[in-house]
């Protein structure tokens, strides 16, 4: 296994006007916020999963937090067996009944955790792991262990883990965990840092919408059948098959169509990311384009700034894929030969996110855009 470290996996950003926390722990390799190779993320995620897998084999529930952790936790789920269950909050108001908690340092603080069938997947998981990209503290997962444990009496009899890309929660956080039945797991574990100052004096703008210019030919794809949707609990196997599925029915669509010596973007939006990378690992295992880079829009309103040592060096600011009134953001857009956006939105059709999208890869000289509604 690749041994993961900070240099690895860390950079620091400044939030764009956040009075709750200054800072941002940006992961180069995540696919969320930066672009990357499908394949160097999936490895890195799948660390994290082997090594859950090797500590809690018995594991049959992993729960995923939104927004930036939802493939993380697919790919941790994945690696303890096909049967597991998976499950990511989420942000979006759907039916159903849904447990409520909170994320205080967030910019969308507000979470939600479908309980249609949750005393059924606790009854059956002997241990029951939660995946978030980075633990700070650990306060809001014993927050949400805690509002559980009242409605789920059973969840006190299971084995609990707490797994993460970074981990910086300190002896005494770790002991709180602990005390609230909680272990944890990590791939790499921070030293202590004053990441305030560090940002300290970072001149930085928010993004903002891209002008108008020329636009990429647009083609929009649907897959046969629908995914099956995480926010609501899959068995892992269905559903990491199914996005296989999906990723090879839509790339052999565009197989004569797409550069095989230019660059592709594929690109998840919000809390649809696993099925992006997917077809994105596809693409770079089959050589289908010389070069692929995976990421995804996000709620997270990150400051940009131009200096080469700074993470976040552009942006764009969009309309949600998912309608209403929510600023999104794209950011580290670079120059691509065709662009492939992979949503489960159900609007994304109809809405002006894909004509603003356009409009930024446009700016940059992109002749394709295909929008593929999974």
């Amino acid at each position: 296994m690749h041994p993961y470290t900070a240099a690895d996996t860390l950079r620091i950003a400044k939030r764009y006007n956040n009075p709750k926390r200054s800072y941002l722990l940006v992961n180069p390799l995540q696919a969320k916020h930066i672009p990357v190779s499908p394949a160097a993320a999936l490895e890195m995620m799948g660390a994290l999963g082997n090594q859950v897998a090797a500590k809690y084999p018995e594991a049959r529930l992993v729960i995923g937090f939104a927004e930036t952790a939802t493939a993380i936790g697919a790919a941790v789920a994945a690696r303890l067996g096909p049967d597991c269950l998976y499950v990511h909050t989420t942000r979006e108001a759907l039916d159903g009944d849904w447990i409520l908690f909170r994320e205080e340092h967030s910019h969308a603080a507000e979470h939600r955790l479908c309980a249609d069938q949750l005393a059924d997947w606790i009854d059956r998981s002997p241990a029951i792991v939660f995946v978030d990209d980075e633990f700070s503290t650990g306060r809001t997962l014993i927050n949400m262990v805690q509002q559980l444990r009242e409605r789920y009496p059973r969840l006190g009899e299971r084995r609990l883990a707490a797994a993460s890309i970074l981990s910086r929660v300190s002896p005494e956080n770790q002991a709180r965990l602990a005390e609230a039945g909680i272990a944890c797991e990590c791939l790499v574990r921070l030293e202590h840092q004053d990441y305030e100052r560090m940002v300290t004096g970072i001149p930085v703008k928010e993004a903002a919408p891209p002008a108008q210019g020329p636009l990429p030919d647009l083609r929009t794809l649907y897959t046969a059948e629908p995914l099956p949707d995480p926010r609501r609990g899959v068995a892992v196997g269905c559903y990491t098959d199914c996005c296989r599925a999906a990723a090879e029915e839509v790339l052999s669509r565009l197989r004569e169509e797409l550069p095989d010596q230019g660059a592709l973007l594929v690109l998840g939006t919000e809390e649809c990311m696993y099925p992006a990378l997917t077809v994105g690992s596809l693409a770079e295992q089959t050589g289908l384009c010389a070069t692929v880079r995976c990421h995804a829009t996000t709620r997270s309103p990150i400051g940009i700034c131009p200096d080469s040592a700074y993470p976040i060096r552009n942006g764009v600011l969009l309309p949600s894929f998912y309608g209403g009134d929510r600023k999104t953001y794209l950011y580290d857009l670079a120059a691509y030969d065709a662009a492939l956006v992979v949503t489960d939105a159900p609007a994304a059709v109809d809405g002006t996110a894909c004509t603003r999208l356009a409009a930024a890869l446009g700016q940059l000289g992109c002749p394709r855009l295909y929008l593929c509604r999974i």
